[in-house]
C-alpha cells in the first residue's frame, strides 16, 4: 500500500500469473508402488489376503484423524451416501444441510431416499443457528458441510442435536487439517467424510474416505460398500458385525482400488506441513483484501484453526451485478481468476440450481450472500511472491471498479 493508502499499481502479464489450478504433484514413492502395482495387476483392494494398499490407507488415515475405523470408498460423495444408509435412515427421512454447499451433499441424500432440509447460511459461509434450530425440530439427521473449510458453530449444532438424539455427519471434503478446539474437523459427529478429489489438501484424482467411532455404522459400510462374501474377513475386527450383515445389506460398489491408496499413503505425512503453507498463504492475502473498502474475508470463529487452500471474500452489499461483474472481469485481466458463486452460469454450489430438488426454497441470506461471495485457489504449493500477485491484482481490480480515486 502506499502511504496515503491507495493501492501501489503495477502492470500485471497475465501470462505471468500463477497456476492455481495445478494440482499438487504426486510423491516419487507413490510412483514407485504404482509401478509395481501396475506389474502386479494387484488393483483390487481384496486381490492380497492382507495388506493391501487401500487397508494400510484405512489404518494410518485412522490414527492420523484419531478415530477407532475409517473406510476408503470412490469418492466424498460415495462416503456420504453410505454414511446416510449405514444410519439406517427410513425412507423419506428428512437431513438438514447448509444452503451453501456442493451440489453432491443434497444429491448423496436424494440417492439415499432421504430429503434434503436447506439451511439458511450468513454472510460468513456458517450456518444461520436460528434457521437450524428452528427446521431441526423436523429433522431426522444432519449432514454439516463444512464448505470450502468454513466450521459452522459444532459447539452449539452438537449441543441441539444430542439433545433431540439426531445424529451428525460431516461433510469435511474441504476440511482435512482443520480443527474445533484442537480436534480433528470429521471426528465430531458418527461420520466425518474426506475427500482426496485433486484440487484438496491431499490429491488422488478422486477418491473419499470416512471415518467414525461407531462399530455398527463401520460394519454396515463396509458391507455396503461392497464388501462381498467373505471379503469383509479382510477388514480388521468387527468380525461378529459382519457375519450379522452380510447378505442383509445392498451391494453398492463403491470401494476404492488400489492405485488411488498409493497415491494418498505418501501424502499422509506431508499434512500438517501443507495445512501451515495453507493457512499462512491464505492469512497474507487476506490482510491484502481487508485492507481494501469493498472487500472483506470472514473472520474464523474462536475454535476453529482452519486448513484452507482457498479463499473466500465478500464484496460490498452496495455493489450492483454489473460492478460485481466488472471486478470478476478486471482480476482475470491481471490473471486472477475470481469465481463469484451466485454470478457463476450453472454454479454448482448455488441452490437455486439444484433443480433436481424441484422450486428453490426461500432463503434470502443464502442468496444475498452467494452473490456477493467470491472464490480464488490459493494452492499450499504458491510462494510469497505468488501469492502477493494474486491479492494485489484482486485489489486492484476492485479499486478499477470503484475508482482510482477511491481509498482502498
Amino acid at each position: 500500500m502506499a502511504p496515503d493508502g491507495q493501492v501501489l499499481t503495477r502492470e500485471y502479464d497475465p501470462a505471468k500469473a500463477p497456476d492455481v489450478h495445478a494440482s499438487e504433484p504426486i510423491p516419487e514413492a507413490a510412483r514407485a508402488e504404482i509401478e509395481r502395482l501396475l506389474a502386479s495387476g494387484d488393483l483390487f483392494r481384496y486381490t492380497a489376503p492382507e495388506g493391501a494398499p487401500v487397508a494400510l490407507l484405512e489404518a494410518e488415515f485412522a490414527e492420523v484423524l484419531g478415530a477407532r475405523y475409517a473406510l476408503a470408498v470412490s469418492s466424498c460423495s460415495a462416503a456420504l451416501f453410505l454414511a446416510l444408509k449405514a444410519l439406517d435412515l427410513p425412507r423419506g427421512a428428512k437431513v438438514l444441510i447448509p444452503a451453501f454447499t456442493f451440489a453432491a451433499v443434497p444429491s448423496s441424500i436424494v440417492h439415499a431416499e432421504c430429503v434434503p432440509v436447506l439451511v439458511e447460511v450468513g454472510e460468513n459461509y456458517r450456518v444461520d443457528m436460528d434457521d437450524f434450530a428452528a427446521k431441526l425440530q423436523d429433522g431426522d439427521a444432519v449432514m454439516i458441510s463444512h464448505m470450502r473449510g468454513h466450521t459452522s458453530d459444532m459447539d452449539a449444532i452438537m449441543a441441539l442435536c444430542d439433545a433431540r438424539g439426531i445424529p451428525v455427519i460431516e461433510d469435511a471434503a474441504h476440511s482435512l487439517g482443520t480443527t474445533w478446539h484442537g480436534r480433528n474437523i470429521g471426528t465430531i459427529g458418527r461420520v466425518g467424510c474426506f475427500s482426496f478429489q485433486s484440487y484438496k489438501m491431499i490429491n488422488a484424482g478422486e477418491g473419499g474416505i470416512m471415518i467414525t467411532d461407531d462399530p455398527e455404522i463401520a460394519a454396515r459400510a463396509v458391507i455396503m460398500s461392497g464388501a462381498y462374501e467373505q471379503n469383509w474377513k479382510k477388514h480388521p475386527g468387527l468380525q461378529n458385525s459382519y457375519c450379522q450383515w452380510q447378505n442383509k445389506l445392498p451391494l453398492y460398489n463403491l470401494r476404492m482400488q488400489n492405485l488411488s491408496a498409493a497415491v494418498i499413503r505418501p501424502q499422509l505425512p506431508a499434512l500438517q506441513d501443507r495445512v501451515a503453507k495453507g493457512r499462512a498463504g491464505h492469512d497474507r492475502v487476506a490482510d491484502v483484501l481487508n485492507a481494501c473498502e469493498g472487500l472483506s474475508v470472514p473472520a474464523p470463529l474462536p475454535a476453529e484453526a482452519r486448513a484452507p487452500d482457498s479463499i473466500q471474500f465478500n464484496l460490498a452489499h452496495d455493489w450492483t451485478d454489473a460492478q460485481a461483474l466488472a471486478f470478476q472481469a478486471a482480476a482475470k485481466a491481471r490473471g486472477v481468476t475470481v469465481q463469484i458463486f451466485g454470478l457463476s452460469e450453472g454454479n454448482a454450489r448455488a441452490f437455486w440450481n439444484w433443480e433436481f430438488l424441484g422450486p428453490a426454497p426461500d432463503l434470502p441470506k443464502t442468496r444475498a450472500m452467494l452473490m456477493r461471495a467470491c472464490d480464488v485457489r490459493l494452492p499450499t504449493r504458491l510462494t510469497d511472491a505468488e501469492l502477493d500477485f494474486i491479492a494485489h491484482a484482486i485489489a486492484e481490480a476492485a479499486q478499477a471498479v470503484m475508482g482510482g480515486g477511491r481509498k482502498i
